[in-house]
């Protein structure tokens, strides 16, 4: 329901709803390099690339991804 509530709204200004898949690993996705790690537990709280070796707050990190991910979509 507000979903359905925000997209009318976001119509209502102009401006674009994009969803992205639920299932999209943007915690264990590297925002710098596109690896995605296999396991993260939901204790771990920072995310450390074992490739690029960037070490970032896991919050911030799925952030950047859901960015990432809402710009590309915007590009089709």
């Amino acid at each position: 329901m507000f979903l359905r509530m925000l997209e009318y709204k976001l119509m209502f200004l102009g401006k674009q709803f994009l969803k992205i898949d639920k299932w999209f690993p943007s915690s264990k996705t590297c925002s710098k390099c596109g690896n995605v790690k296999e396991e993260l537990k939901l204790s771990e709280r920072s995310y450390k690339c074992e490739f690029c070796g960037i070490e970032i707050d896991r919050d911030y990190n799925g952030a950047l991804n859901i960015k990432n991910i809402g710009k590309e979509m915007l590009k089709y």
